[in-house]
């Protein structure tokens, strides 16, 4: 494998303390030490701590060597006045342009690294640097004068950040089980958190497992200076791309996209399944990288049938004329891996195995740096959901003219989905199918919120859906959509993108000491093609020239793998096994 050479930074892990209430001790270094430590997989090649003159603030900072592997880009970063200090995980792709402008305002560089870049940037501008920033990161910035600590994440929240405030001191890390590593943090579970997982397979932010953490949201910055931590608050989208949004456009907004991911100074690869996404992504990447490498992860389960990856992998992989690995995954490897996964699972995931699985086998190729084609199906109306989703709103929307009714006939119909051997889920298709988040969350859900008192009991239940409010939260996040496609769209981004794949992503990939990098979830193409305005056949089309035939016939399928038939619960129940299974073992 080769890559664009342009030096730059490193992805890594962040952490810090900040001693704000004039009553508390000194921030501890040897507890922010621990912390960042604890995360020594998501940045193995180095490691750096800072404290503040007065004691107050520690941040630390973990390494992964991806660009600009010298010394340049280390972390936590002063500016030359010694006045402001960057620590950041991410990277910034219109770095350069970013640089240029700042040159052009007087500014001069002492690295090439796009750390110092976001430094001088929020030097200038604050949080409103923020939104002009294209590119995955979470970070925290220090100013020693006003002693004012500024946290932020990026728009879609690939990258995690969670906070922990006492009302002493405000703690934060890339990771919840790092966090309560130090023992600063109690233990002590959120119903809302264990609600949230139970109902969709993951846990929607801001909640987690515990009450004493919370997950900074993506597209937010949250200040805390002396008088304590203020609430999070959204930036603002940068404006929108002008001119043309048709099928040239389309095109060249990914080429570009792809063109910035691929930047590195080390080898970037690219994950391949038979799916359209990961193929449009491998040609596009291949044009400008012709000796990019493609690894496909293939199960004895799936040999000859529909689900089976590798042949029409191989086949893709072959006109493009890419270098193709193919790693095989049997049973009793994820029996061997269990423990491990679970460890590395930062918060329960029902979805995250598949990618736990391609990461170790890139990991094990000597690939630091993999491109993914999440995103596509989210962007590109990809899934059952897109036609399901609005079609049980409308039959269901009447029974909102009618209060109680749904309620009603779900408490008369519940014992009889039993008996007729029916999804749960039947039972309150009146009740929730009267709106398009409920009607979502009757698609996408694992156990539905009258099935939740079984299984966590009666008062944490309770308590655990008052505060998450699912369907008002989805309900709101569909108003984002100007029409149903556009509101399935914004759901499947705000909720199981952004709670369950870009979550697993990254800490299946951090694990392996490995970037999954998404050009798909890009907020330039997201502009274009954001709302659905685009389809999957659209999206092939960007590529059509270079990939077989066979892809335009093969039905959708998606990457999976055989964790019914390893735990025994084949079918269509087995999501909500393996979801009792993990409510277990965290």
């Amino acid at each position: 494998m080769t890559s664009i050479v342009e030096p730059r930074k490193a992805m890594c892990a962040v952490n810090g303390i900040y001693a704000y209430h004039r009553s508390a001790p000194d921030a501890d270094p040897a507890e922010a030490e621990s912390t960042r430590d604890a995360m020594q997989r998501r940045g193995p090649d180095g490691c750096g701590l800072w404290q503040s003159p007065d004691q107050r603030l520690v941040l630390g900072h973990r390494r992964l060597s991806i660009i600009d592997l010298s010394d340049a880009g280390s972390q936590p970063m002063l500016s030359l006045c010694g006045r402001y200090v960057l620590c950041f995980n991410g990277e910034i792709y219109n770095y350069r342009t970013l640089r240029d402008e700042l040159e052009a305002e007087g500014e001069q560089f002492r690295s090439s690294s796009d750390t110092e870049v976001l430094l001088r940037l929020l030097q200038r501008y604050g949080s409103k640097a923020l939104p002009r920033l294209r590119g995955m990161f979470a970070l925290a910035f220090w100013d020693q004068q006003s002693h004012e600590l500024l946290l932020a994440r990026d728009r879609f929240g690939i990258k995690p950040l969670y906070v922990a405030d006492d009302g002493w001191h405000l703690r934060f890390a890339s990771q919840v089980k790092a966090l309560l590593n130090s023992g600063a943090i109690p233990c002590e579970p959120d119903p809302a958190g264990q609600a949230g997982f139970l109902l969709t397979g993951s846990i929607p932010e801001p909640f987690t497992l515990y009450r004493g953490v919370r997950a900074l949201p993506a597209g937010h910055f949250q200040r805390c200076g002396p008088a304590g931590p203020s609430a999070p608050v959204p930036f603002k989208p940068a404006p929108e791309v002008g001119g043309s949004a048709g099928p040239d456009a389309l095109k060249s907004a990914l080429e570009d996209s792809v063109r910035a991911h691929l930047v590195a100074d080390v080898p970037v690869g690219v994950f391949l399944s038979a799916g359209i996404d990961s193929a449009v992504l491998a040609a596009l990447a291949s044009r400008q990288n012709p000796e990019l490498e493609a690894l496909t992860v293939g199960f004895a389960e799936y040999r000859n049938s529909e689900r089976d990856e590798v042949t029409l992998a191989r086949q893709i992989a072959g006109r493009l004329g890419l270098r193709h690995r193919v790693s095989y995954y049997a049973k009793a490897q994820f029996e061997s891996d269990l423990p491990q996964v679970l460890q590395a699972m930062d918060q329960p995931s029902i979805d995250g195995l598949n990618t736990w699985i391609v990461a170790g086998a890139a990991a094990e190729a000597g690939w630091k740096t993999a491109l993914s084609g999440l995103g596509a199906d989210e962007l590109f109306a990809g899934y059952p959901s897109f036609l399901e989703v609005p079609r049980w709103h409308r039959r269901a929307s009447w029974a909102g003219w009618v209060p109680g009714l749904g309620s009603l006939l779900r408490t008369m119909l519940r014992p009889l989905c039993a008996v007729l051997g029916l999804s749960p889920k039947a039972a309150g298709m009146l009740e929730y199918g009267r709106s398009i988040g409920g009607a979502y969350l009757l698609k996408r859900g694992l156990f539905m919120p009258w099935e939740l008192p079984a299984l966590m009991g009666r008062s944490a239940a309770r308590e655990g859906l008052k505060r998450l409010s699912l369907v008002r939260r989805m309900n709101q996040q569909a108003l984002l959509g100007s029409n149903p496609p556009a509101a399935v769209s914004a759901l499947e981004q705000g909720f199981y993108l952004k709670n369950q794949l870009l979550r697993d992503a990254d800490w299946a990939g951090m694990n392996h000491s490995l970037e999954i990098r998404v050009p798909y979830v890009d907020t330039t193409l997201q502009q274009l093609a954001g709302g659905a305005r685009f389809s999957k056949i659209d999206l092939l089309q960007t590529a059509a020239d270079l990939l077989p035939q066979t892809l335009f016939e093969r039905p959708k399928t998606g990457f999976t793998t055989p964790l019914d038939q390893w735990r025994g619960h084949p079918g269509a129940g087995w999501a909500r096994h393996w979801a009792q299974e993990l409510q277990c073992r965290f």
